[in-house]
């Protein structure tokens, strides 16, 4: 097989003696980088909330020790949390290093998540197609063309939930999967480059021509496997989308089977296997049969409609594809795959599964995007399409996605309160009582530990987790005993109290602080 060809334009006049002419960004480039510092300011204009404060007091654990975290929101051990992964103990190396605070070093890690986020998106759609426009359109489709109400969760990449996840393991593992991707299909198709040398150039400099590349070396592979062996310890069920993804570029792009094509692939694979289970925090593979979860996920199968009708635009266009080619056209696979497993999640009652929903658009958005990069003059179809398309995208930028960079006139993202005035008084690794909504979510990224823990986590058994919730309710009945309430202190060696403004003061405690914004109560109890 030929390499790639590298073709350079003609060279006039002055530029002449520097070599080259004068360099311009592409279109993805300006739009991207764009698009990067408008979110990036917008989600550090926005409150942390939500799942933040448990990866805050991740950092916080791992601050305090790099090689035995303690739980990461109780006095506890924390062998097994399967949050102490390769992306948290990058933090937490940085926590150290510079001295910040876990939410500090949130703030920090949002934008370069995007940034990850963003080249994989454009390495992968260069890798689809060789349209100049069709990543800055793929980036479009995938912030917006979800739904007209509000969808936000963990690994849900939209304009809206973005100013709340971008520093969430589950936006880091999605970056990576965006090039596992990228490189798996550079190697099924035989070639990296996507540009020929007659299509037209955007800036001077070499161009790549497409073509078939020669064997790629068995370390590129391996390297590959490494990768996706990462993402599965980075967020395990992002990781299940991007193996899906995978085997669906392998199989639709692979057209010469053997005993090496398989081998290679083989190796990928087991080298991936082979980089998770070598992670000494916690087993990733224990996490399969862990169903502790699984009844909080329940409501991601609500309203599909609602929150992601918008995205269906790019069905037909699947459909197109594969009349044009065949079913295994790689987008029509990953959109098929992943389809399954959302329904084997709701079939089985493994509702975690739906986490996937966020990914599962994503060969719909991006196939749109392809079409619509299409040089013109356009058939009446496509006209429609694009009407649709950019209808719909602006539809769901006004009822949804507005509020995330528009300051005003419309529906803000969730506004948290800090609890940067209790955490002054809480010493790290103290224990709070505590059952505020809010308040059981944050106040661990600050350093104290709660009698019990918000989430489950598989270093703490989940029967003991809800005995915890239970003393924890217990102790703020309010016709609870003062031995009663004595006896969780001791259990728990609980030194502070954090109340709501509907909850009382027990007797025995001595209020220390309280919020202004919020009206709950800070007071020391125990010895």
């Amino acid at each position: 097989m030929s390499s790639p060809v590298l073709v350079r334009p003609t060279v006039r006049g002055a530029t002449a003696l520097r070599g080259g002419g004068t360099w311009r960004p592409t279109p993805y480039q300006f739009f991207g980088f764009l698009f990067w510092l408008v979110m990036s300011l917008a989600y550090w204009r926005v409150p942390l909330c939500c799942d933040a404060g448990q990866h805050a007091a991740v950092v916080e654990r791992l601050k305090d020790d790099l090689l035995h975290p303690r739980h990461p929101m109780a006095d506890l051990p924390g062998a097994g949390s399967p949050y102490y992964s390769p992306f948290a103990l990058a933090q937490g190396v940085a926590a150290r290093l510079t001295g910040l605070g876990g939410w500090e070093v949130l703030r920090l890690t949002g934008p370069l998540n995007l940034l990850v986020l963003l080249t994989g998106i454009g390495r992968f759609v260069r890798v689809l197609t060789p349209r100049p426009w069709a990543p800055v359109l793929a980036l479009g489709a995938m912030t917006l063309l979800w739904g007209v109400e509000r969808a936000w969760w963990s690994g849900y990449l939209n304009l809206m939930s973005m100013t709340g996840n971008l520093a969430y393991p589950s936006a880091f593992a999605i970056g990576l999967a965006f090039w596992a991707w990228a490189l798996t299909g550079a190697r099924t198709r035989g070639a990296g480059a996507v540009r020929c040398a007659g299509a037209r150039t955007w800036g001077a400099g070499a161009v790549r021509c497409a073509g078939p590349g020669g064997p790629r070396p068995l370390s590129g592979y391996a390297a590959l496997g490494a990768l996706y062996g990462l993402i599965l310890l980075v967020h395990p069920i992002t990781a299940v989308a991007a193996a899906l993804g995978a085997v669906a570029l392998v199989a639709g792009w692979q057209r010469r089977w053997g005993p090496a094509a398989a081998g290679r692939w083989a190796l990928t694979g087991a080298v991936a296997l082979l980089t998770a289970a070598c992670w000494p925090y916690f087993d990733v593979f224990a996490l399969a049969g862990d169903g502790s979860v699984d009844a909080m996920h329940r409501r991601l199968y609500l309203d599909l409609g609602g929150q992601f009708g918008l995205a269906l635009l790019g069905l037909p266009v699947l459909w197109l594809r594969a009349r044009r080619t065949s079913w295994r056209d790689p987008l029509v696979l990953m959109f098929v795959l992943d389809c399954l497993v959302v329904a084997y999640g709701w079939v089985s009652g493994h509702y975690t599964y739906g986490r996937i929903l966020g990914l599962t658009l994503v060969p719909l958005q991006f196939a749109a995007a392809v079409e619509l990069a299409a040089p013109r003059p356009w058939p009446v179809w496509r006209r429609l399409l694009g009407g649709a398309t950019a209808a719909g995208a602006c539809a769901a930028f006004l009822t949804v996605h507005a509020g995330a960079v528009v300051p005003a006139g419309f529906e803000r993202p969730p506004d948290w309160p800090s609890y940067a005035w209790a955490a002054r008084y809480v010493g790290p690794g103290e224990v709070v009582i505590t059952d505020g909504y809010h308040a059981v979510h944050a106040i661990a990224g600050y350093g104290p530990n709660l009698a019990a823990p918000a989430w489950p986590d598989a270093s703490l058994d989940e029967g003991e987790r809800l005995r915890r919730v239970a003393d924890v309710r217990a102790y703020l009945d309010p016709g609870s005993t003062r031995a009663e309430r004595a006896a969780v202190v001791r259990r728990y060696h609980a030194r502070w109290l954090l109340l709501t403004p509907r909850q009382r003061v027990p007797e025995e405690a001595v209020v220390v602080a309280w919020s202004r914004r919020t009206g709950e109560v800070l007071a020391r109890i125990g010895g």
